[in-house]
């Protein structure tokens, strides 16, 4: 049977698309280009996810009715809770389902490079980079997805100066890209001895992980690359040679650096990539600007801007300031429940 949905996909295609990956894989050549295998199982996975989830609502609707028949028939408090639960557990997929086939942008189905960069004031501030840094760790964890640190940079006394994450599933790009902005503590500070109220801000950068998927030249005339000695925790090779690397494009000022890897070179390549999504970025988001003032648009809300507040005292609340969403559990937030932030602002701006 043909299904469609909304004319975003057709079901019996993506049965189709699913059967040729599958043949693909197991013909004895496949993993001769190991870089084209790897994109082939990453896009073969993605129309398996859509594929299960679109076959678990069919099968909780068909449970659902068939439990509902059986009520009309007797009234029966156990069928009764089953359905409330089947129903629920529906509402979940259905929603999660709607989001992911709406993160239809260029790069949303990409991993995740996730910066974190304190503001000034100091020790304060790198205390509130480190809480997010887990709260984000925290979220990623719960997705079901990884994370690898590219670069760590410890604060002076507590806490971090930056840090840089690769985040690896599908769709963290297009999850996480509802992230980028300023985040605002407000917190009596546990490094002030008179007990004073504090307020901190962490500015949050997300890219996609691009690799060489984009025609972006870098003159080395551009740049300045570093070597130092890596700072954070990444293995044995960790603080014995100037395997980090540093990149700075003199032109706009962007830096990546990477200690992840066991070599200068790969640490070079891997800054190398975050610098082209960086710079690739910027491109588009200049593009966007010139049609919105064609088109004499005003966007309420730049990316750069305070996205949302975290109030500690004198009251308990988390507030994103897009939509107005807010929560007074504030140690849920802080322990990766961050996802009410995320739809709300996803739903908000693929609205428009």
């Amino acid at each position: 049977m043909l299904i469609t949905l909304g004319g975003l996909f057709d079901l019996e295609k993506l049965e189709t698309d699913i059967a040729e990956f599958d043949h693909m894989m197991a013909d004895p050549s496949f993993w001769d280009n190991q870089e084209k295998a790897q994109k082939v199982i990453k896009e073969a996975n993605e129309k398996k996810e859509v594929f299960q989830t679109f076959n678990k609502m069919e099968d909780l609707i068909e449970e659902i009715t068939i439990l509902l028949d059986m009520l009309r028939e007797e009234e029966d408090q156990d069928i009764r809770a089953e359905i409330e639960t089947d129903l629920a557990e529906l509402a979940q997929v259905v929603n999660q389902f709607e989001l992911d086939m709406l993160l239809n942008e260029p790069y949303d189905k990409n991993n995740a490079i996730v910066e974190l960069h304190p503001g000034a004031g100091g020790t304060e501030s790198q205390d509130w980079g480190e809480m997010l840094y887990r709260m984000y760790t925290r979220w990623v964890e719960k997705k079901g997805f990884s994370y690898k640190v590219l670069d760590y940079q410890s604060g002076d006394e507590a806490g971090i100066k930056s840090v840089t994450l690769l985040v690896t599933g599908m769709n963290a790009y297009g999850l996480l890209k509802a992230e980028k902005g300023v985040h605002r503590l407000v917190r009596i500070s546990p490094f002030d001895s008179s007990g004073r109220r504090h307020t901190s801000f962490v500015s949050i950068d997300v890219i996609p992980e691009i690799n060489d998927d984009i025609d972006i030249e870098i003159n080395p005339d551009e740049i300045r690359v570093d070597t130092f000695r890596a700072s954070g925790a990444g293995g044995q090779h960790v603080n014995k040679t100037d395997s980090a690397v540093r990149i700075t494009h003199k032109e706009t000022g962007f830096v990546t650096s990477s200690q992840a890897g066991r070599s200068q070179m790969a640490n070079k390549e891997q800054a190398m990539n975050m610098m082209k999504a960086k710079l690739y970025q910027k491109e588009r988001e200049e593009k966007e600007k010139e049609m919105d003032d064609i088109r004499g648009e005003q966007k309420e809300i730049g990316w750069g801007s305070q996205i949302r507040s975290y109030v500690f005292h004198p009251y308990s609340m988390v507030k994103d300031h897009r939509t107005d969403t807010e929560t007074g559990n504030v140690d849920a937030v802080m322990d990766g429940d961050i996802d009410q932030f995320i739809d709300a602002y996803l739903r908000l701006t693929m609205s428009r």
